[in-house]
Protein backbone atom coordinates (compact mmCIF):
# COMPACT_ATOMS: atom_id res chain seq x y z
CA UNK A 1 0.00 0.00 0.00
CA UNK A 2 1.32 3.45 -0.86
CA UNK A 3 1.88 5.98 1.88
CA UNK A 4 -0.76 8.32 0.46
CA UNK A 5 -3.40 5.59 0.62
CA UNK A 6 -2.27 4.57 4.10
CA UNK A 7 -2.67 8.17 5.26
CA UNK A 8 -6.07 8.53 3.62
CA UNK A 9 -7.31 5.33 5.26
CA UNK A 10 -6.14 6.39 8.71
CA UNK A 11 -7.68 9.80 8.15
CA UNK A 12 -11.03 8.36 7.07
CA UNK A 13 -11.07 5.91 10.00
CA UNK A 14 -10.69 8.82 12.40
CA UNK A 15 -13.28 10.97 10.63
CA UNK A 16 -16.11 8.82 12.00
CA UNK A 17 -14.83 8.97 15.59
CA UNK A 18 -15.41 11.81 18.06
CA UNK A 19 -12.46 13.93 19.04
CA UNK A 20 -11.19 13.58 22.62
CA UNK A 21 -12.43 16.48 24.73
CA UNK A 22 -8.94 17.91 25.30
CA UNK A 23 -8.21 17.84 21.57
CA UNK A 24 -11.52 19.50 20.74
CA UNK A 25 -10.82 22.24 23.28
CA UNK A 26 -7.34 22.80 21.84
CA UNK A 27 -8.76 22.93 18.32
CA UNK A 28 -11.26 25.63 19.24
CA UNK A 29 -8.55 27.71 20.90
CA UNK A 30 -6.12 27.41 17.98
CA UNK A 31 -8.89 28.12 15.47
CA UNK A 32 -9.94 31.18 17.49
CA UNK A 33 -6.34 32.40 17.63
CA UNK A 34 -6.02 32.05 13.85
CA UNK A 35 -9.18 34.04 13.20
CA UNK A 36 -7.98 36.79 15.52
CA UNK A 37 -4.59 37.04 13.81
CA UNK A 38 -6.26 37.18 10.40
CA UNK A 39 -8.57 39.97 11.53
CA UNK A 40 -5.63 41.90 13.00
CA UNK A 41 -3.89 41.67 9.63
CA UNK A 42 -6.90 43.26 7.91
CA UNK A 43 -5.92 46.56 9.53
CA UNK A 44 -2.19 46.16 8.98
CA UNK A 45 0.05 47.26 6.10
CA UNK A 46 1.12 43.63 5.73
CA UNK A 47 -2.46 42.62 4.98
CA UNK A 48 -3.21 45.39 2.51
CA UNK A 49 -2.39 43.43 -0.69
CA UNK A 50 -4.82 40.67 0.33
CA UNK A 51 -7.59 43.16 1.08
CA UNK A 52 -7.09 44.81 -2.30
CA UNK A 53 -7.12 41.45 -4.05
CA UNK A 54 -10.28 40.46 -2.20
CA UNK A 55 -12.03 43.67 -3.22
CA UNK A 56 -11.00 43.45 -6.87
CA UNK A 57 -10.86 39.74 -7.66
CA UNK A 58 -12.22 37.44 -4.95
CA UNK A 59 -15.97 37.86 -5.31
CA UNK A 60 -18.79 35.41 -5.85
CA UNK A 61 -19.24 32.41 -3.61
CA UNK A 62 -20.27 31.32 -0.14
CA UNK A 63 -16.88 31.27 1.63
CA UNK A 64 -16.11 34.16 3.99
CA UNK A 65 -13.13 36.49 3.68
CA UNK A 66 -11.87 38.29 6.76
CA UNK A 67 -12.96 41.90 6.81
CA UNK A 68 -15.30 41.57 3.82
CA UNK A 69 -19.09 41.33 3.69
CA UNK A 70 -19.14 39.48 0.38
CA UNK A 71 -18.37 35.81 -0.17
CA UNK A 72 -15.90 34.16 -2.51
CA UNK A 73 -15.05 30.76 -3.90
CA UNK A 74 -13.55 28.32 -1.43
CA UNK A 75 -10.10 28.48 -3.00
CA UNK A 76 -10.00 32.28 -3.24
CA UNK A 77 -11.19 32.75 0.33
CA UNK A 78 -8.69 30.18 1.61
CA UNK A 79 -5.84 31.97 -0.15
CA UNK A 80 -6.72 35.43 1.16
CA UNK A 81 -7.46 34.26 4.70
CA UNK A 82 -4.34 32.09 4.84
CA UNK A 83 -2.21 34.97 3.65
CA UNK A 84 -3.74 37.28 6.23
CA UNK A 85 -3.21 34.78 9.05
CA UNK A 86 0.47 34.37 8.17
CA UNK A 87 1.25 37.96 7.19
CA UNK A 88 2.00 39.15 10.73
CA UNK A 89 4.13 36.15 11.80
CA UNK A 90 1.74 35.91 14.74
CA UNK A 91 0.17 32.53 13.94
CA UNK A 92 0.65 29.27 15.84
CA UNK A 93 3.39 26.73 15.19
CA UNK A 94 4.42 23.21 16.05
CA UNK A 95 8.07 23.61 16.88
CA UNK A 96 9.35 20.06 16.43
CA UNK A 97 8.05 19.83 12.87
CA UNK A 98 8.51 23.57 12.17
CA UNK A 99 5.03 23.98 10.70
CA UNK A 100 2.65 26.94 10.91
CA UNK A 101 -0.38 24.69 11.03
CA UNK A 102 -3.34 27.03 11.32
CA UNK A 103 -2.22 29.41 8.57
CA UNK A 104 -2.96 26.62 6.05
CA UNK A 105 -5.46 24.43 7.85
CA UNK A 106 -7.85 26.97 9.37
CA UNK A 107 -8.60 28.82 6.10
CA UNK A 108 -8.85 25.56 4.15
CA UNK A 109 -11.25 24.00 6.67
CA UNK A 110 -13.32 27.18 7.06
CA UNK A 111 -13.76 27.70 3.33
CA UNK A 112 -14.46 24.05 2.49
CA UNK A 113 -16.91 23.75 5.38
CA UNK A 114 -18.80 26.89 4.39
CA UNK A 115 -19.24 25.95 0.74
CA UNK A 116 -20.22 22.37 1.61
CA UNK A 117 -22.65 23.45 4.36
CA UNK A 118 -20.82 21.30 6.90
CA UNK A 119 -21.42 21.30 10.64
CA UNK A 120 -19.15 22.96 13.17
CA UNK A 121 -18.01 19.57 14.39
CA UNK A 122 -17.06 18.52 10.86
CA UNK A 123 -15.04 21.72 10.41
CA UNK A 124 -13.12 21.15 13.66
CA UNK A 125 -12.56 17.46 12.91
CA UNK A 126 -11.04 18.13 9.49
CA UNK A 127 -8.93 20.92 10.96
CA UNK A 128 -7.54 18.60 13.67
CA UNK A 129 -6.80 15.78 11.23
CA UNK A 130 -5.01 18.30 9.04
CA UNK A 131 -2.81 19.27 11.98
CA UNK A 132 -1.98 15.63 12.71
CA UNK A 133 -1.03 14.89 9.10
CA UNK A 134 1.00 18.05 8.54
CA UNK A 135 2.99 17.70 11.76
CA UNK A 136 3.85 14.11 10.86
CA UNK A 137 5.13 15.18 7.44
CA UNK A 138 7.41 17.70 9.13
CA UNK A 139 8.60 15.25 11.77
CA UNK A 140 9.49 12.69 9.11
CA UNK A 141 12.16 15.02 7.73
CA UNK A 142 13.19 17.40 10.52
CA UNK A 143 14.87 20.37 8.91
CA UNK A 144 15.01 18.59 5.54
CA UNK A 145 12.67 20.93 3.69
CA UNK A 146 14.25 24.05 5.18
CA UNK A 147 17.79 22.95 4.30
CA UNK A 148 16.77 22.91 0.64
CA UNK A 149 15.07 26.31 0.82
CA UNK A 150 11.44 25.15 1.11
CA UNK A 151 8.88 25.97 3.77
CA UNK A 152 7.33 22.70 4.93
CA UNK A 153 4.19 24.61 5.96
CA UNK A 154 3.40 25.38 2.35
CA UNK A 155 4.88 22.35 0.60
CA UNK A 156 3.34 19.76 2.91
CA UNK A 157 0.37 21.97 3.67
CA UNK A 158 -0.78 21.87 0.05
CA UNK A 159 -1.18 18.09 0.17
CA UNK A 160 -2.86 18.16 3.58
CA UNK A 161 -5.26 20.92 2.54
CA UNK A 162 -6.31 18.64 -0.31
CA UNK A 163 -7.35 16.01 2.25
CA UNK A 164 -9.29 18.60 4.25
CA UNK A 165 -11.14 19.46 1.06
CA UNK A 166 -11.61 15.79 0.22
CA UNK A 167 -13.21 15.10 3.61
CA UNK A 168 -15.52 18.12 3.66
CA UNK A 169 -16.48 17.76 -0.02
CA UNK A 170 -17.38 14.10 0.63
CA UNK A 171 -14.88 12.40 -1.68
CA UNK A 172 -14.33 8.64 -1.50
CA UNK A 173 -11.00 6.96 -0.79
CA UNK A 174 -9.74 6.70 -4.37
CA UNK A 175 -10.69 10.28 -5.19
CA UNK A 176 -9.07 11.52 -1.97
CA UNK A 177 -5.83 9.75 -2.90
CA UNK A 178 -6.03 11.37 -6.33
CA UNK A 179 -6.50 14.81 -4.73
CA UNK A 180 -3.41 14.25 -2.60
CA UNK A 181 -1.38 13.34 -5.67
CA UNK A 182 -2.68 16.28 -7.69
CA UNK A 183 -1.67 18.61 -4.86
CA UNK A 184 1.96 17.46 -5.14
CA UNK A 185 2.19 19.16 -8.55
CA UNK A 186 0.97 22.41 -7.01
CA UNK A 187 3.20 22.40 -3.92
CA UNK A 188 5.81 25.11 -3.47
CA UNK A 189 6.94 27.85 -1.12
CA UNK A 190 10.57 28.98 -0.94
CA UNK A 191 12.67 31.03 1.49
CA UNK A 192 14.23 33.40 -1.03
CA UNK A 193 12.17 36.23 0.47
CA UNK A 194 14.82 36.31 3.21
CA UNK A 195 17.29 37.85 0.74
CA UNK A 196 15.51 41.20 0.79
CA UNK A 197 12.62 40.98 3.23
CA UNK A 198 9.93 40.59 0.56
CA UNK A 199 6.43 40.12 1.95
CA UNK A 200 5.60 37.13 -0.27
CA UNK A 201 6.28 34.62 2.53
CA UNK A 202 2.74 35.12 3.79
CA UNK A 203 1.42 33.82 0.48
CA UNK A 204 3.03 30.41 1.07
CA UNK A 205 0.35 29.00 3.41
CA UNK A 206 -2.45 30.93 1.68
CA UNK A 207 -1.51 29.46 -1.67
CA UNK A 208 -1.18 26.01 -0.09
CA UNK A 209 -4.75 26.24 1.23
CA UNK A 210 -5.92 27.47 -2.17
CA UNK A 211 -4.06 24.80 -4.14
CA UNK A 212 -5.18 22.00 -1.86
CA UNK A 213 -8.86 22.85 -2.26
CA UNK A 214 -8.41 23.17 -6.03
CA UNK A 215 -6.77 19.73 -6.06
CA UNK A 216 -9.77 18.24 -4.25
CA UNK A 217 -12.15 19.86 -6.74
CA UNK A 218 -10.11 18.64 -9.72
CA UNK A 219 -10.07 15.12 -8.30
CA UNK A 220 -13.83 15.27 -7.86
CA UNK A 221 -14.05 16.32 -11.52
CA UNK A 222 -12.09 13.23 -12.59
CA UNK A 223 -8.43 14.25 -12.66
CA UNK A 224 -5.93 11.73 -11.30
CA UNK A 225 -2.67 12.20 -9.44
CA UNK A 226 0.29 9.98 -8.59
CA UNK A 227 -0.49 7.63 -5.72
CA UNK A 228 3.24 7.59 -4.85
CA UNK A 229 3.12 11.31 -4.00
CA UNK A 230 5.00 10.78 -0.74
CA UNK A 231 7.59 8.06 -1.37
CA UNK A 232 8.04 8.22 -5.15
CA UNK A 233 11.37 9.00 -6.81
CA UNK A 234 10.02 12.48 -7.53
CA UNK A 235 7.64 12.51 -4.59
CA UNK A 236 7.29 14.97 -1.73
CA UNK A 237 10.36 13.96 0.26
CA UNK A 238 12.64 13.25 -2.68
CA UNK A 239 11.83 16.50 -4.48
CA UNK A 240 11.60 18.90 -1.55
CA UNK A 241 13.53 17.38 1.37
CA UNK A 242 16.30 15.25 -0.07
CA UNK A 243 14.59 11.89 0.37
CA UNK A 244 16.56 9.50 2.53
CA UNK A 245 14.69 7.68 5.28
CA UNK A 246 11.85 10.23 5.46
CA UNK A 247 9.22 7.96 3.85
CA UNK A 248 9.95 5.18 6.33
CA UNK A 249 9.80 7.65 9.21
CA UNK A 250 6.47 8.95 7.96
CA UNK A 251 5.08 5.42 7.82
CA UNK A 252 6.12 4.94 11.43
CA UNK A 253 4.48 8.25 12.35
CA UNK A 254 1.18 6.95 10.97
CA UNK A 255 1.09 4.17 13.55
CA UNK A 256 -0.36 6.45 16.22
CA UNK A 257 -2.48 8.68 13.96
CA UNK A 258 -5.67 9.25 15.94
CA UNK A 259 -4.07 8.17 19.20
CA UNK A 260 -1.17 10.59 19.66
CA UNK A 261 -2.39 14.18 19.27
CA UNK A 262 0.36 16.56 18.20
CA UNK A 263 -2.04 19.50 18.18
CA UNK A 264 -1.82 19.48 21.97
CA UNK A 265 1.87 20.42 21.64
CA UNK A 266 1.36 23.26 19.15
CA UNK A 267 2.61 26.63 20.36
CA UNK A 268 0.90 30.00 20.58
CA UNK A 269 2.91 33.11 19.74
CA UNK A 270 2.79 36.31 21.77
CA UNK A 271 5.05 38.46 19.59
CA UNK A 272 4.26 39.10 15.88
CA UNK A 273 7.61 38.01 14.50
CA UNK A 274 9.63 34.92 13.68
CA UNK A 275 9.20 32.39 16.46
CA UNK A 276 12.96 31.88 16.71
CA UNK A 277 13.22 35.46 18.03
CA UNK A 278 10.84 34.97 20.94
CA UNK A 279 13.24 33.56 23.55
CA UNK A 280 15.72 36.35 22.75
CA UNK A 281 13.04 38.99 23.24
CA UNK A 282 12.17 37.41 26.57
CA UNK A 283 15.82 37.22 27.62
CA UNK A 284 16.37 40.87 26.69
CA UNK A 285 13.51 41.80 28.99
CA UNK A 286 15.29 40.08 31.87
CA UNK A 287 18.50 42.09 31.60
CA UNK A 288 18.97 44.23 34.72
CA UNK A 289 20.54 47.16 32.84
CA UNK A 290 19.43 50.05 30.65
CA UNK A 291 20.20 49.78 26.97
CA UNK A 292 22.31 52.96 27.18
CA UNK A 293 24.67 51.14 29.56
CA UNK A 294 25.26 48.19 27.18
CA UNK A 295 28.54 48.16 25.31
CA UNK A 296 28.06 44.82 23.57
CA UNK A 297 25.30 42.20 23.63
CA UNK A 298 26.18 38.71 22.40
CA UNK A 299 23.28 36.48 21.38
CA UNK A 300 24.01 32.77 21.37
CA UNK A 301 21.82 31.25 18.66
CA UNK A 302 20.96 27.62 17.78
CA UNK A 303 22.60 26.72 14.47
CA UNK A 304 19.26 25.81 12.90
CA UNK A 305 17.79 29.23 13.62
CA UNK A 306 20.77 31.34 12.56
CA UNK A 307 20.17 31.31 8.76
CA UNK A 308 16.72 32.81 9.30
CA UNK A 309 17.33 35.45 11.99
CA UNK A 310 21.08 36.20 11.69
CA UNK A 311 22.14 35.99 8.05
CA UNK A 312 23.29 38.16 6.41
CA UNK A 313 24.10 40.04 9.61
CA UNK A 314 24.61 43.47 8.05
CA UNK A 315 21.13 43.37 6.55
CA UNK A 316 19.64 42.11 9.80
CA UNK A 317 21.06 45.08 11.69
CA UNK A 318 19.28 47.50 9.36
CA UNK A 319 16.25 45.75 7.84
CA UNK A 320 15.05 47.40 4.61
CA UNK A 321 11.43 47.61 5.84
CA UNK A 322 9.62 47.33 9.18
CA UNK A 323 8.06 44.09 7.93
CA UNK A 324 11.49 42.61 7.13
CA UNK A 325 12.45 43.25 10.75
CA UNK A 326 10.17 40.39 11.77
CA UNK A 327 13.13 38.10 11.00
CA UNK A 328 15.88 40.31 12.47
CA UNK A 329 17.53 39.26 15.72
CA UNK A 330 19.34 42.55 16.43
CA UNK A 331 16.28 44.62 15.58
CA UNK A 332 13.87 42.63 17.75
CA UNK A 333 16.25 42.57 20.72
CA UNK A 334 16.95 46.29 20.34
CA UNK A 335 13.24 47.11 20.18
CA UNK A 336 12.64 45.21 23.42
CA UNK A 337 15.54 46.96 25.14
CA UNK A 338 14.66 50.48 23.99
CA UNK A 339 10.86 50.44 23.84
CA UNK A 340 10.06 47.82 26.45
CA UNK A 341 7.84 45.73 24.20
CA UNK A 342 7.66 43.95 20.85
CA UNK A 343 4.12 44.09 19.48
CA UNK A 344 2.23 44.79 16.27
CA UNK A 345 3.32 48.41 16.15
CA UNK A 346 6.99 47.36 16.27
CA UNK A 347 6.79 46.12 12.68
CA UNK A 348 4.32 48.57 11.17
CA UNK A 349 6.34 51.78 11.17
CA UNK A 350 10.01 52.74 11.08
CA UNK A 351 11.74 52.49 14.43
CA UNK A 352 13.48 55.28 16.25
CA UNK A 353 17.18 56.08 15.83
CA UNK A 354 17.65 54.67 19.34
CA UNK A 355 16.51 51.22 18.23
CA UNK A 356 18.87 51.28 15.28
CA UNK A 357 21.69 52.44 17.55
CA UNK A 358 21.01 49.64 20.03
CA UNK A 359 20.95 47.10 17.19
CA UNK A 360 24.53 47.98 16.24
CA UNK A 361 25.66 46.78 19.68
CA UNK A 362 24.28 43.28 19.14
CA UNK A 363 26.47 40.37 18.01
CA UNK A 364 25.79 36.66 17.61
CA UNK A 365 27.57 33.35 17.93
CA UNK A 366 26.44 29.74 17.79
CA UNK A 367 24.85 28.20 20.87
CA UNK A 368 26.50 24.85 21.41
CA UNK A 369 24.41 21.84 22.42
CA UNK A 370 21.11 23.44 21.46
CA UNK A 371 18.05 21.20 21.30
CA UNK A 372 16.56 23.03 18.32
CA UNK A 373 13.87 22.71 16.98
CA UNK A 374 12.36 20.73 19.85
CA UNK A 375 13.00 23.78 22.02
CA UNK A 376 13.68 27.38 21.10
CA UNK A 377 16.60 28.31 23.37
CA UNK A 378 18.43 31.59 23.78
CA UNK A 379 21.41 32.94 25.68
CA UNK A 380 22.38 36.59 26.00
CA UNK A 381 25.74 37.75 27.33
CA UNK A 382 25.55 41.44 28.15
CA UNK A 383 28.78 43.44 28.50
CA UNK A 384 28.26 46.85 30.10
CA UNK A 385 30.28 50.02 29.75
CA UNK A 386 31.55 49.72 33.32
CA UNK A 387 33.21 46.39 32.55
CA UNK A 388 30.54 44.14 34.05
CA UNK A 389 28.79 41.24 32.35
CA UNK A 390 25.50 39.39 32.80
CA UNK A 391 24.29 36.16 31.19
CA UNK A 392 20.60 35.40 30.74
CA UNK A 393 19.31 32.06 29.41
CA UNK A 394 15.83 31.07 28.26
CA UNK A 395 15.35 27.32 27.81
CA UNK A 396 12.28 27.59 25.55
CA UNK A 397 9.98 30.24 24.19
CA UNK A 398 6.89 30.96 26.27
CA UNK A 399 3.80 29.42 24.69
CA UNK A 400 5.63 26.30 23.52
CA UNK A 401 4.64 22.90 24.87
CA UNK A 402 7.27 22.96 27.62
CA UNK A 403 5.91 26.33 28.80
CA UNK A 404 2.26 26.27 27.74
CA UNK A 405 0.22 29.45 27.57
CA UNK A 406 -2.83 29.92 29.73
CA UNK A 407 -6.16 29.75 27.93
CA UNK A 408 -7.17 33.22 29.08
CA UNK A 409 -3.96 34.70 27.65
CA UNK A 410 -4.78 33.22 24.23
CA UNK A 411 -8.32 34.56 24.43
CA UNK A 412 -7.04 38.00 25.43
CA UNK A 413 -4.73 37.91 22.40
CA UNK A 414 -7.69 37.02 20.18
CA UNK A 415 -9.81 39.87 21.56
CA UNK A 416 -7.06 42.42 21.07
CA UNK A 417 -6.36 41.24 17.53
CA UNK A 418 -10.00 40.94 16.45
CA UNK A 419 -10.73 44.42 17.84
CA UNK A 420 -8.62 45.83 15.01
CA UNK A 421 -11.41 44.88 12.60
CA UNK A 422 -14.52 44.26 14.71
CA UNK A 423 -16.44 46.27 17.31
CA UNK A 424 -16.57 44.84 20.83
CA UNK A 425 -19.94 43.22 20.15
CA UNK A 426 -18.56 41.59 17.00
CA UNK A 427 -15.53 40.25 18.84
CA UNK A 428 -17.78 38.70 21.49
CA UNK A 429 -20.11 37.23 18.85
CA UNK A 430 -17.23 35.60 16.98
CA UNK A 431 -15.79 34.16 20.18
CA UNK A 432 -19.18 32.68 21.07
CA UNK A 433 -19.56 31.21 17.59
CA UNK A 434 -16.19 29.44 17.78
CA UNK A 435 -16.93 28.13 21.26
CA UNK A 436 -20.23 26.72 19.97
CA UNK A 437 -18.71 24.92 16.96
CA UNK A 438 -18.69 21.36 18.37
CA UNK A 439 -22.48 21.32 18.71
CA UNK A 440 -23.29 23.62 15.78
CA UNK A 441 -25.33 21.90 13.06
CA UNK A 442 -24.50 24.72 10.65
CA UNK A 443 -21.96 27.50 10.32
CA UNK A 444 -24.52 30.30 10.14
CA UNK A 445 -23.49 31.84 13.46
CA UNK A 446 -19.79 31.74 12.56
CA UNK A 447 -20.31 33.12 9.07
CA UNK A 448 -22.63 35.82 10.39
CA UNK A 449 -20.10 36.91 13.01
CA UNK A 450 -17.30 37.08 10.44
CA UNK A 451 -19.32 39.23 8.04
CA UNK A 452 -21.64 41.34 10.23
CA UNK A 453 -19.39 44.31 10.95
CA UNK A 454 -17.99 44.34 7.42
CA UNK A 455 -21.54 44.50 6.05
CA UNK A 456 -22.29 47.46 8.30
CA UNK A 457 -19.15 49.21 7.10
CA UNK A 458 -20.03 48.72 3.45
CA UNK A 459 -23.54 50.06 4.04
CA UNK A 460 -22.06 53.10 5.75
CA UNK A 461 -19.85 53.75 2.75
Amino acid sequence: MTLARALVRRWREQAVRPLPEAVEDAARLHFLDALGVGLAACGSPAGRPYRRFACDEARGGSASIFGEAHGASAAAAAMVNGGLIHSLEYDDTHTGSIVHGSAVLAPAALAAAEVSASSGGALLGAYVRGWEALVRLGLASPGGFQSRGFQVTSVGGTLVAALIGAELFGLDEDTSVAAFGIALSQASGVFEFLSNGASVKSLNPGWAAHAGLIAAQLAEAGMTGPETAIEGRFGLFAAFAGGGAAPQRFLAELDDFGERWHLLDAAFKFHPCCHYLHPFIEAAGQLPVSWQDIERLVCRVPAGAAPIICEPWEAKQRPPTPHAARWSLPYAVAARLVEGTVDLSTFESPRSPAVHEAATRVRWEELSGANFPVRFEAELVCHTRDGGSTTVRVDDAYGNSSRPARTEEVRAKFRGNAARSLPASGVAALERAVDALPAATSLEELTGALRASAAGKEEGE
